[in-house]
């Protein structure tokens, strides 16, 4: 089992140890090449327009769409902007490059600036104890998630029944950033859905 992290920009060393925790190899992803041999790939938080602009320097938009063809990807916060087909704001391919993967519709910094980052408990469907163990998430700068369409499937919301996070077969999205807990249960999920369990 080997996971990529998108290391371009953004929080991916937090992922990445977090993987190492539980004791799955992990590996940064710069380059093409660097996508050989993975079994997921996470894309962290960070700044959504700066990872397309050097993702798109680095000729890494077509091997990441033929990459997600085949196998599990997880935008946390600006990942979730950047694989999302549908931005709120009106934004398209050409004001911002996206992946434009994953059938969900995103605002960018819906719930504020940096200084409106707040926490909250999720109940978390997917989750086996999702009811008696909320998901402690933690919401930077978060884009919110407005549509869930086609195949995608909301499966976390905040109290106030906003949705924040999205699974679309072996594709997870979320507004906020479980890297930032001591909870690896996102992180289990997704190496379950690479294929780890």
């Amino acid at each position: 089992m080997k996971i990529g992290v998108l290391a371009l920009q953004g929080a991916f060393i937090e992922h990445i140890k977090m993987l190492r925790g539980l004791g799955v190899e992990a590996a940064e992803v710069r380059l093409p090449a660097d996508l050989v041999g993975l079994d997921g790939l996470i894309i962290p938080g960070g700044e959504s327009t700066t990872i397309g602009k050097l993702a798109v320097m680095y000729d890494l938009m077509d091997p990441l769409r033929q990459f997600a063809a085949e196998k599990a990807m997880w935008g946390t916060c600006a990942g979730m902007i950047f694989m999302a087909k549908e931005i709120g704001d009106g934004r398209s391919q050409h004001g911002q490059p996206l992946l434009a993967i994953m059938d969900i519709l995103v605002d960018r910094n819906a719930f504020g600036r940096q200084v409106d980052s707040f926490e909250a408990d999720l109940d978390v469907t997917v989750f086996e104890n999702g009811q008696s163990a909320p998901f402690p998430a933690v919401f930077i700068r978060a884009p919110k998630l407005v549509a869930a369409k086609g195949d995608a499937k909301v499966i976390a919301r905040l109290a106030d029944g906003t949705a924040v996070a999205a699974q679309q077969g072996k594709w997870l999205a979320t507004s906020f950033h479980p890297e930032l807990t001591g909870d690896d249960r996102f992180h289990r999920y997704f190496l379950q859905l690479a294929g780890g369990g």
